[in-house]
């Protein structure tokens, strides 16, 4: 028998193909969005904490700061005080029984009603409180009694003096006086219409002049205060260069290291501006006794008042504002000279 040589249990041999092996790609950085909501709530936590150190730098430096802000204090309180002392005697004055008033003189033939009457007519008009008939008789009986000449006066045939309306105006202000004296005088029977303005216009001169001298005072003791600010928060950077260095090389911003020497500004404002109103406040109670007692001397029912409500909040405001004020000027100026070097 042939024996049929070839090997045992061959098997057809295919042609196997390699697959080619998967590249795996390296994971690498990549840039991710933050939501608004996630940058506003750091931004407001990053002032929170702000906030928070200023505080309590001020704490942990009590006796500097309690120094600053008894200056800003004073120098506050001052145009402050002489403000509120200002309005006490724009208010007093407005109020004297003694304020100007016009005496319309009418024509001798006027009769006692027709007087009366024009009276009456007058106090319902704009810029008149109250009007006053002094009739011929009562003219001739006041005279009489003040000059000394009743004498002479009995032996004139007729009473010389004629009718008069005195006319006692809302407010005393001399534009307003004149204009009220012009209406008067176009009125028919009227014959003359005096008023003597001078010393209201030496009043208003005086309440004008002292309403300047506070404004200029109030913005030259501004400034002092910005520079008292600005001055404290350059102690403060110097103190705490190498600090902002540090926070500089980490990468913080300059709004970053900005915020925190605001804040200290806002805050030496803020608590001048409150001891200001509690020194005005302090200074009013002590003058209040015997200011009052003047003015009971001359029979005023005025008495000094007190700063109003809404100063008690304005003053703090303002104040804080010139310390945030001078905070950005002392930080925005020295700030910059402050920078890491390699």
């Amino acid at each position: 028998m042939a024996a049929n040589k070839g090997p045992r249990n061959a098997t057809p041999i295919k042609a196997s193909r390699q697959k080619p092996e998967r590249v795996r790609r390296v994971a690498g950085a990549h840039s991710a969005r933050t939501s608004l909501q996630d940058r506003f709530r750091s931004w407001r936590q990053h002032h929170q904490d702000s906030f928070k150190d200023a505080l309590q730098r001020l704490n942990a430096a009590r006796t500097s700061s309690a120094m600053t802000i008894l200056v800003i204090a004073i120098a506050l309180a001052l145009p402050a005080g002489l403000a509120v002392l200002l309005d006490n005697a724009r208010a007093i004055t407005r109020g004297w029984d003694g304020n100007a008033h016009l005496s319309v003189f009418l024509e001798m033939n006027i009769s006692e009603q027709r007087q009366r009457d024009l009276a009456s007519d007058w106090q319902g008009l704009d810029n008149i409180s109250r009007t006053e008939v002094i009739t011929r008789e009562q003219a001739l009986a006041e005279f009489k009694a003040l000059s000394g000449f009743g004498d002479v006066l009995e032996a004139l045939p007729d009473n010389p003096l004629p009718p008069l309306i005195v006319v006692y105006p809302d407010e005393t202000d001399p534009v307003t006086l004149r204009a009220l004296e012009n209406r008067l005088a176009e009125a028919d029977g009227v014959d003359l219409v005096q008023l003597d303005v001078e010393w209201v216009r030496r009043l208003h001169a005086l309440i004008e002049l002292g309403e300047r001298l506070i404004s200029a005072l109030t913005l030259a003791l501004a400034a002092a205060v910005v520079l008292v600010v600005v001055n404290t928060i350059r102690l403060a950077i110097e103190s705490r260069r190498e600090e902002i260095v540090v926070v500089k090389i980490v990468g913080g911003t300059d709004g970053f290291v900005r915020r925190p020497f605001l804040y200290s500004g806002f805050c030496f404002g803020f608590a001048g501006g409150a001891t200001a109103v509690i020194l005005v406040q302090v200074a009013l109670w002590w003058l209040g006794g015997p200011i009052d007692e003047l003015l009971a001397l001359y029979n005023s029912e005025e008495s000094l008042t007190s700063m109003a409500a809404s100063s008690l909040i304005i003053l703090p405001v303002f104040s804080g504002i010139l310390g945030l004020l001078g905070a950005w000027l002392a930080v925005g100026r020295h700030l910059g000279d402050i920078e890491p070097n390699f």
